[in-house]
């Protein structure tokens, strides 16, 4: 009999960690991915990488690019592309305001996460973001750090 996660626990498949270290992220989203059966079959074996991954427009709909999602060997002849594009499913206003940020904004679509929801659906975690300067970077390891060494003090004197 499957083990049931907890209701609002999703089990992650994929992170791209590097992203909230590159860009500033403005606003997140939860789409859904349009995927072959072989390609559901290799999400749940845990194996897949969004790291070079990112989103972009093709008539007027939102796609993921480049995500590296590898061959499930039970396939046989029926398999898949390994980074072929992924339609990505939205709702029509969600799509019109992150092509419109876009556009207008210069900002980038980038997936934070691939993941199967409750209900056991392939979800990918999609930001809206901005690139971060060097000195932003910096600035973010500096706070990262300081808020460790805190934490250890607080830790220790407790």
């Amino acid at each position: 009999m499957a083990q049931q996660q907890p209701s609002g626990a999703h089990r992650v498949v994929a992170q791209n960690r590097r992203a909230r270290f590159e860009y500033t992220i403005e606003e997140t989203f939860e789409a859904g991915i349009m995927l072959t059966g072989s390609e559901v079959k290799s999400l749940r074996g845990g194996r897949a990488s969004i790291a070079e991954s990112h989103a972009g427009d093709r008539d007027g709909e939102i796609w993921l690019l480049n995500a590296h999602i590898p061959e499930y060997r039970g396939a046989g002849v029926f398999g898949h592309e390994t980074r072929r594009p992924r339609k990505l499913l939205l709702h029509k206003r969600e799509i019109a305001k992150l092509l419109g940020a876009v556009r207008r904004e210069g900002a980038t679509l980038v997936p934070l996460s691939v993941y199967f929801n409750d209900r056991g659906m392939a979800k990918v975690q999609l930001a809206l973001v901005t690139g971060r300067k060097k000195a932003d970077k910096r600035a973010a390891v500096k706070e990262r750090d300081w808020q460790r060494d805190k934490a250890r003090l607080l830790r220790d004197r407790g």
